[in-house]
């Protein structure tokens, strides 16, 4: 067995989180999984003889896809004589709609075993839970119930720290480390925790290993020597970082990143390419930098050669790396807990936290996992979350237009956290790409929505139009300029916080192709350059869908973009100013860099809404 000290193990855990990866580690943190013990627990029994249940009437709560569903149960001594569900919550045509149906079932059955209604999966899942307790606390049984996982409110964002009766947990799991989440922070982790032979456990909420966030940095690893990159300045870099951040950051963990983020890259090396054979796509010379010509007059933007995937590879072999590293554990004797939620941390009387308190998914039993050297939350943000997203991030939350997570992604471990005593970054770092195309008239941030959790949801339906981030004429409902439009991408979003609706137009002709490949953008942006077939097919797309107009005239893409009255006189009047500023080459507006302007004179004409 392999020993690996406490801070080894949590540099790493660090080095991977601050590579493009969510890992966080609470406490302290060599070949075995853990010991597991597991005390009796009970289970919802069918009608029996007389003197089964304890004649009365009970109630059950459980989660459902957007709301808490309550079950009703009336008892005799030996049968269920009534039953109330209440979806009201849920989805109207869907989950709301099936509660007749469902009591039926659960009185037929004399159980809580029942088929459910067909999709309405969850809604029938959550009555099932709610019944189980029903049915346990007519036994005489500890109640388990459901952990609200999803707790918060629209004006208490943190919630309560559910109080979990200990006669409700029936299973104990010792290990040294626990891992909370199999996304990409926990499978790095768990990686390297397998590759040294700790003792570690892996839970995950759900059923699978998250999505693969492909792309991840690293600072002068093997690949950038191979690629002939010279060794980075890394005191500007963390320099530069902070002055990005408005130094509303802790820079020993961004010094973490910058020194240890290579090993973390030659550690999953060691494994995707001389394990597995996979190959590195290193992003390198041209492709990581911005044109030289952009700090003649603007911002000089300081970005590190760092970005590494495996992209093709996985393509090839069908796999994510998130699942051939699930594969990899396995094949060294680990696993993963999957359908097991976190309830809560638990802490001994100096307050170091010493394991927490999960709950199984498919039948509601609590079990503790006590880790020896530490606890490692990788589970994610909270963009599945309005109540968490509206009052940690209003402004990033206003500008927003459209939305790609997981329904799972709660912010639950960011909570449990707190609970335990964690310090919250006071200010959110959202992630936002300029990409969230919508249709003329609908505004950014939250609308209702019946089916979401916490009943808001945001009203568009893409939300990677890549080539939304090029630099092309960006103008708002009044048909105004209002920025510079070559900038990162998260700036002209916020810079659109102060226009109507927070939303603004795209504009270009039909030379978009030359324009695309000329401001050279790079990223994940690059794309729309480096593919433009991809370009093509996708706008085309969005026409069809009215999210995008392809126009002979600008009068008329004015008409269908939804500028009227003086709006549209001054949207002909900016593209007008906007062509004089290109004549020029030089834009005395707002200071675009020449290389970045682009003519808008060629039919057909382009144009569509953006946050």
């Amino acid at each position: 067995m392999n020993k690996i000290s406490r801070k080894g193990f949590l540099k790493i855990a660090a080095a991977a989180a601050m590579s493009g990866v969510t890992a966080g580690a609470l406490a302290a943190c060599n070949a075995a999984s853990g010991s597991t013990s597991t005390a009796a627990s009970g289970s919802a029994a069918a009608s029996g003889a007389t003197g089964t249940y304890i004649p009365g009437t009970y109630e059950g709560t459980a989660e459902g896809i957007s709301s808490t569903v309550k079950v009703t149960m009336t008892f005799s001594d030996s049968a269920v004589t009534d039953v109330v569900v209440d979806t009201s919550g849920e989805t109207a045509s869907i989950g709301a709609a099936a509660a007749d149906e469902l009591r039926d079932q659960l009185l037929a059955a004399g159980s809580a075993e029942i088929d459910g209604v067909s999709g309405s999966t969850i809604t029938s899942e959550a009555v099932m839970k709610a019944a189980k307790s029903c049915y346990a606390q007519a036994k005489g049984e500890a109640v388990v119930s459901s952990v609200q996982l999803p707790t918060g409110d629209e004006n208490d964002w943190l919630g309560t720290e559910p109080d979990i009766d200990e006669a409700a947990i029936t299973e104990t799991v010792d290990t040294d480390i626990l891992i909370v989440g199999a996304g990409n922070g926990g499978m790095f982790a768990a990686a390297y925790a397998a590759a040294n032979g700790l003792n570690f456990r892996v839970i995950e909420q759900n059923g699978n290993v998250q999505d693969t966030r492909h792309w991840y940095g690293a600072i002068d690893s093997a690949a950038a020597k191979a690629a002939g990159e010279e060794p980075f300045d890394r005191a500007k870099l963390l320099s530069e970082i902070s002055r990005y951040a408005s130094g509303k950051c802790d820079q020993r963990v961004v010094r973490t990143w910058i020194n240890e983020s290579a090993a973390m890259h030659d550690f999953m090396r060691s494994i995707l390419e001389d394990k597995y054979g996979w190959e590195c796509d290193f992003t390198s010379g041209s492709e990581a930098a911005w044109p030289a010509e952009n700090a003649e007059h603007n911002t000089d933007y300081l970005f590190p050669v760092e970005e590494h995937n495996y992209m093709a590879s996985e393509n090839q072999s069908g796999k994510p790396r998130n699942e051939l590293l699930l594969d990899y554990i396995r094949e060294l004797g680990y696993d993963v807990d999957f359908k097991v939620s976190l309830a809560k941390l638990e802490k001994d009387d100096s307050g170091r936290i010493t394991g927490v308190i999960a709950q199984n998914m498919d039948d509601d039993h609590f079990i503790r996992y006590n880790a020896a050297k530490g606890v490692l939350l990788a589970c994610g943000g909270y963009a599945g979350n309005p109540y968490m997203m509206e009052q940690l991030d209003p402004l990033g939350t206003s500008v927003t237009t459209a939305c790609s997570y997981s329904p799972a992604t709660k912010g639950y471990g960011i909570r449990a956290a707190v609970w335990a005593g964690a310090n919250l970054d006071k200010e959110s770092a959202p992630m936002l790409f300029d990409r969230g195309i919508v249709a003329p008239g609908v505004d950014a941030g939250y609308v209702d929505s019946e089916s979401a959790f916490g009943g808001k949801a945001f009203p568009g339906t893409v939300s990677q139009y890549n080539t939304g981030t090029q630099p092309f004429l960006k103008v708002n409902r009044n048909g105004e300029r209002f920025a510079n439009e070559s900038c990162p991408y998260n700036d002209i979003v916020y810079a659109a916080s102060h226009q109507p609706g927070r939303v603004y137009a795209q504009i270009h002709d039909a030379n978009f192709a030359e324009d695309i490949e000329r401001f050279h953008t790079i990223g994940c942006s690059a794309m729309s350059r480096n593919m433009p077939q991809m370009v093509t097919s996708t706008m085309e797309k969005h026409i069809e869908a009215g999210l995008m107009f392809k126009c002979d005239t600008l009068d008329e893409l004015a008409d269908k973009m939804g500028f009227t009255g003086a709006a549209k006189e001054t949207f002909l009047a900016t593209v007008e100013r906007y062509n004089e500023l290109y004549d020029k080459q030089n834009d005395e507006d707002f200071g675009k860099p020449a290389y970045r302007l682009s003519a808008i004179r060629t039919a057909p004409f382009y144009g569509c809404w953006l946050g």
